[in-house]
């Protein structure tokens, strides 16, 4: 069984390159096929979800984030939360909890002081509407 720490090392991974792609102004298929190493299985399944659900992430993301635009939120935060997003939609695994705990984790880590309320905040209220 694929131990724990090594799908948060994934969602580590993948949040960098999510911040690369962002910072380069790259899509997440334009930024894999510069990498000179391609990312691990579990990286490469929350990437591709980010490709196919980013755009209904950032609208349940913008409906979920009162008084917040997708602009207006720190880089950092957009990422983790489509991401978090991303995996909520793709599947009913893992469960919602993993998820969260997951993204604030990441929020708190890279982002700033208060990155791990409003993260959990926001997917909480998108993790209702999406798992119910």
């Amino acid at each position: 069984m694929e131990d724990i720490r090594d799908r948060s090392s994934s969602r580590e991974r993948v949040l960098g390159l999510l911040y690369e792609a962002s910072a380069k102004g790259l899509t997440v298929a334009e930024l894999l096929v510069q990498l000179p190493v391609a990312p691990d299985p579990f990286s490469q399944q929350l990437l591709d979800q980010v490709t196919e659900f980013g755009a209904q992430a950032e609208e349940l993301m913008s409906a979920a984030a009162v008084g917040w635009t997708i602009e207006r939120m720190a880089v950092l935060d957009r990422l983790v939360l489509q991401m978090a997003t991303c995996e909520l939609l793709a599947s009913s695994e893992p469960p919602v909890a993993v998820v969260l705990d997951e993204a604030v984790e990441l929020a708190k880590t890279f982002s700033t002081e208060d990155s791990g309320r409003f993260v959990n905040g926001v997917l909480a209220t998108i993790a209702k509407q999406v798992r119910g």
